[in-house]
C-alpha cells in the first residue's frame, strides 16, 4: 500500500536527528492485525524468542524476531501496509528491502531496561539507507518510551554489540568501540522520546543510539511494540567476524552482495 507523501520537515528531522515521530501513520485495522500477530507469537514463540525477566522478578519482558514467514499477520502488515513506502520516503530509496521484524513486549511491572545500543553492528549488513519503524500497540507515555540520542547516527562510530542481558558479543571486527555511558552523560546529549498512541510510529536509523526504560507501573498499560526493519538501495550483505543477531543461518549470499532472496524480499522498487 502506498502512503501519503511525508512532510519534507519530517524527512529532514529523520536525516538530521536519526529518529522522528510519525503521528497516525497506521490505521486501527493494521494495529489490530499486529496485536493478533503478537498474541500468536507469544503463544507460539519462535526459534529466537527470549524472556529477559529473571525468575522471581515482577513483570515480563518478552522478545522475538524473524517470524514474519510463519505468522500471517506479520506477513500481511509488512507487505501490504504503508510501512515499506514510509521507510522508502525517509531513506530516499528507490528499492525497499525487508530486513526483519522484531517484537518487544514489556508487561506492567517490568523493571528491565533495554540497554543503550545501536543496531547496525549486530547485523550482517552495511549501508546508509536504513530505517526501523517502532510501532506501539498500546498507549506509551514519554516516561516508558524508547529513547534516542539525536544525531548519534552521524558520529561515524561503531559500538560493540551488547546482549540485552548485559554480556558483550564475541566479535573480531576492527573499529568497534565500547559504548559511552549514556545514562551518566544524559546532560551532554539531546535525548528524544515521545508520548505515543497506537497508530503512531518512531522511525530511526540502524546507527542511532537508543535504549528504553522498563514498564514499572503495575497499574499501567502493556507496552507491546512491533519493529519493522527496512534497507534501501546501498545496503549490502556482509560477513562479520563473529556472532551476529539475527543470525540468518540459511542465507547463502556472498560478502558485498545486495540483499535478495526469500529472507530479504524486495517490497518496493
Amino acid at each position: 500500500m502506498t502512503s501519503s507523501p511525508l512532510p519534507e520537515t519530517t524527512i529532514d528531522h529523520f536525516r538530521r536527528d536519526g529518529a522522528v515521530k510519525l503521528s497516525g501513520v497506521f490505521d486501527k485495522d493494521w494495529i489490530a492485525e499486529l496485536r493478533d500477530g503478537i498474541d500468536r507469537n507469544m503463544r507460539e514463540p519462535g526459534t529466537y524468542a527470549k524472556e529477559y525477566t529473571p525468575e522471581g522478578k515482577p513483570g515480563y519482558f518478552f522478545g522475538d524476531y524473524c517470524n514474519w514467514q510463519r505468522i500471517p499477520e506479520y506477513d500481511r502488515f509488512l507487505k501490504d501496509s504503508p510501512a515499506a513506502d514510509v521507510a522508502g520516503q525517509l531513506m530516499g530509496a528507490r528499492k525497499v528491502v525487508l530486513f526483519h521484524e522484531h517484537v518487544l513486549v514489556k508487561e506492567p511491572g517490568t523493571e528491565e531496561r533495554t540497554p543503550w545500543h545501536h543496531d547496525q553492528p549486530y547485523y550482517c549488513i552495511e549501508g546508509t539507507q536504513t530505517c526501523s519503524l517502532w510501532i506501539p500497540l498500546d498507549p506509551v507515555p514519554r516516561e516508558v518510551c524508547v529513547e534516542f540520542v539525536a544525531g548519534s547516527h552521524t558520529w561515524g562510530k561503531r559500538f560493540l554489540p551488547t546482549k540485552f542481558k548485559g554480556e558483550a558479543y564475541e566479535r573480531g571486527d576492527e573499529g568497534l568501540e565500547p559504548l559511552p555511558d549514556i545514562e551518566l552523560q544524559r546532560g551532554e546529549h539531546t535525548i528524544l522520546g515521545w508520548d505515543m498512541e497506537p497508530g503512531d510510529a518512531i522511525a530511526f536509523s540502524f546507527l542511532t543510539v537508543h535504549g528504553a526504560p522498563g514498564n514499572p507501573g503495575t497499574g499501567g498499560n502493556r507496552r507491546r511494540a512491533f519493529a519493522a526493519r527496512f534497507c534501501g538501495d546501498d545496503v549490502v550483505y556482509v560477513k562479520r567476524k563473529g556472532e551476529v543477531s539475527p543470525p540468518f543461518p540459511d542465507v547463502r549470499l556472498n560478502h558485498g552482495d545486495p540483499l535478495r532472496g526469500e529472507e530479504f524480499p524486495v517490497l518496493r522498487g
